[in-house]
């Protein structure tokens, strides 16, 4: 049973109810998902409803004196089973203070943010092979979305490159209704992997592997940016330009912190280049911008198995990898910030966000890391950052489109540059020297997998599968036999000490000495773990040939775990087990 807090007073809650009229009707629902699900315990006339919702929007003044807690995504959870109190749940107070508790901040920042998403959402539609608006739009809506229902506030979504780069194929085959469509399933899967509670996935995630990902990640940021400083396609000017924004980004804020250095340097940069008339890239050079508001729109695709099967393998692709970034950007939020987040309603949030996305014309996205970094660190705490730099984005595109589009690259090249250097963990070089070997192999083939492949997904991968492997090693030699026999040489025991798997079974076999020829053999696992297959069928084999020996055996100190995994593999026991022996 959830606790209630105190009811919220009626202007500050009407300030609330203020955003989600200005919000189009598609976010007014994710609004109501994420604000007003209220305990499915309080009475009738505690719980928000849609028609009381809709009646509160319009008169602006919601019904007083009720203590309410709101459940983020109740039903959903419940269908998944049994949570924990703290999952799918905020207090109304809470979400409020998440929304207004850094109104300044967060817009400075959501500013900041969308003027560094504008030329990264048009680099991305082109890298996926379709117009610009395309991933304009899905900026737009991801980061609006994940603001109202995410599980990190302070964390920005949007249209990525780990995303484009699966939809690239999709595209050339099938044309854009497709990616429309598959950026819908995908929402769904997302959605479904938060229902499942999948969160849980990013435990077999090894700090080695999270270094690996935020170096390579810094790297690709950097070498994302080397085109804009090709000296085949540049002048010295543009050199310059960059030099003077990272000059501004690091020493304006000796003089004050109030206004974030990057939102400092793309107005002294566009000034600059205006007025001097210099000849550099501008914002506008990479990509019309688009000059109307996206609308709802069904993908024109026949509803068929032969469609799904096309787009099925690119929507899983798509969520897996996005879920992926987003939910290690999250730790790295989380870490930065000092605070926790809820994972699976991240995922929710997540599907939530790219279904919708995928109806107005957008392409998939998710979070973006070096994005959320500069929100972080240009003051932005709340979820009224992420709404900010969405509404922002659209604002500047569609109504000041042709300021956006003097915006010289070079004041967003420094900004970039910035996020590189601030990304990159610069203690763990240092650290190469003092943590164990197979720590710093993982750390540093998971930056080479990410750098030489561009994917961040198969370098997580190859980290997470070097860590079991070594993990395993580890634990392989922590395994030992020992054995003694009895005064009058007929009772030999050996006590198994250690975790039995694939990983430790020959060292298992190797401890027993099949040539002796006791009356009876006891193996103790009572300090011992039986974990796999292998582990059983090592068994059955020292068993079977102490037995064909004529020796009795018995194996005692069996766990629970460790006698169900045996009864119901283990043939030791069964007819014909000698024949089976025999065989091998």
């Amino acid at each position: 049973m959830s606790s209630a807090v105190n009811p919220p007073r009626a202007h500050e809650q009407s300030k609330l109810l203020a955003i989600a009229r200005a919000l189009a009707p598609a976010c007014q629902a994710a609004l109501l998902v994420a604000i007003f699900r209220c305990n499915r315990y309080a009475a009738p006339q505690q719980t928000w409803t849609w028609k009381r919702f809709r009646v509160a929007l319009s008169a602006a003044d919601p019904p007083d004196n009720h203590k309410k807690t709101v459940h983020l995504h109740a039903d959903l959870a419940q269908a998944a089973g049994p949570v924990s109190d703290n999952i799918y749940m905020i207090s109304l107070d809470a979400y409020r203070s998440q929304w207004l508790g850094n109104i300044r901040g967060d817009l400075l920042a959501g500013l900041v943010v969308a003027l560094a998403l504008i030329p990264e959402a048009i680099a991305f539609s082109i890298i996926a092979g379709v117009d610009p608006k395309v991933g304009l739009y899905a900026s737009f809506s991801i980061a609006v979305i994940i603001a109202i229902t995410g599980g990190r506030p302070g964390m920005i979504s949007a249209a990525t490159a780990a995303t484009a780069v699966l939809m690239v194929t999709l595209v050339r085959d099938h044309g854009l209704q497709y990616l429309l469509a598959a950026t819908v399933l995908a929402g769904l899967i997302q959605i479904g992997a938060g229902v499942l509670k999948l969160g849980f996935v990013m435990r077999w995630v090894s700090k080695s592997v999270m270094t690996g990902f935020v170096n390579a990640l810094a790297i690709l940021i950097f070498m994302a940016q080397l085109p804009e400083l090709d000296p085949r396609e540049v002048t010295w000017i543009t050199y310059a330009l960059v030099a003077a924004g990272l000059a501004i980004i690091y020493l304006f804020p000796l003089l004050t912190t109030a206004i974030p250095s990057p939102l400092v340097t793309i107005v002294v940069l566009t000034g600059l280049a205006v007025a001097l008339g210099l000849d550099v890239r501008t914002v506008g050079d990479m990509g019309a911008l688009p000059d109307t508001l996206p609308v709802f729109l069904i993908p024109q695709i026949p509803l068929n198995l032969e469609t799904l099967t096309i787009i099925l393998p690119y929507s899983v692709a798509v969520a897996v990898v996005g879920l992926l970034e987003s939910l290690m950007t999250q730790n790295i939020v989380d870490d930065l910030t000092d605070t926790k987040s809820n994972r699976n309603q991240e995922c929710i949030g997540q599907g939530l966000a790219n279904t919708a996305t995928g109806f107005i014309g957008g392409m998939a996205g998710c979070a973006m890391i070096g994005q959320s970094i500069i929100n972080v660190k240009s003051g932005g705490r709340g979820r009224l950052s992420a709404a900010a730099a969405g509404v922002f984005l659209l604002i500047m595109v569609v109504g000041l489109g042709d300021l956006v589009s003097i915006i010289p690259m070079p004041a967003l090249v420094a900004i970039m540059i910035m996020v590189s250097i601030g990304t990159f963990s610069w203690s763990s070089i240092k650290a190469l020297r003092v943590h164990p070997k197979s720590s710093s192999i993982v750390m540093i083939a998971t930056v080479v997998t990410v750098v030489y492949t561009h994917n961040l997904a198969i370098g997580v991968l190859v980290g997470v599968l070097l860590s079991g492997v070594f993990f395993a090693g580890k634990i392989a030699q922590l395994f030992r036999v020992t054995s003694d026999i009895s005064a009058d040489g007929r009772v030999r025991t050996y006590r198994v000490e250690g975790q039995l798997f694939y990983g430790s079974v020959e060292d298992f076999m190797d401890a027993f000495d099949f040539r002796e020829a006791p009356e009876r053999v006891v193996i103790d696992v009572s300090r011992a773990h039986i974990w796999d297959i292998s582990s059983v069928q090592a068994l059955d084999m020292a068993i079977l040939k102490f037995r064909r020996d004529g020796a009795e055996v018995e194996v005692v100190g069996m766990n629970d775990a460790t006698e169900t995994l045996v009864d119901r593999l283990a043939i030791h026991d069964k007819p014909g087990a000698m024949d089976k022996l025999r065989a091998h």
